[in-house]
């Protein structure tokens, strides 16, 4: 399991709309039964990101697929993309985790 995590840096104006659309990414994932979340940072360290979305995929590839083609098939993706890209200030950081499993022992 992974998981990968996108962290954002807008602009306080454009906080609403980014919210709207990482929100269509959620339920996008969410649609396709993977688990995804939006994080809004309560508090953070100077420069740190306004956003961040995370999303759990069971391996690589299905990583790739969703984000060619998660919101809407490809051509809704890339509006998608376009116009989440216009509220950045910078790109987004991406984090790609490989989530540990608990071991026991005993």
């Amino acid at each position: 399991m992974y998981a990968a995590r996108f962290s954002y840096a807008i602009k306080p104006i454009d906080r609403d709309r980014a919210l709207e659309l990482l929100g269509q990414e959620v339920r996008a994932a969410r649609d396709q039964r993977m688990a995804a979340r939006l994080l809004v940072p309560l508090t953070r360290a100077s420069g740190g990101a306004a956003l961040q979305y995370e999303v759990e995929v069971t391996n690589l590839d299905a990583f790739e697929a969703f984000r060619e083609q998660g919101v809407g098939g490809e051509a809704g993706t890339r509006v998608w993309m376009r116009e989440l890209s216009g509220l950045l200030l910078e790109p987004p950081a991406v984090e790609l985790l490989r989530v540990a499993e608990a071991s026991t022992s005993g």
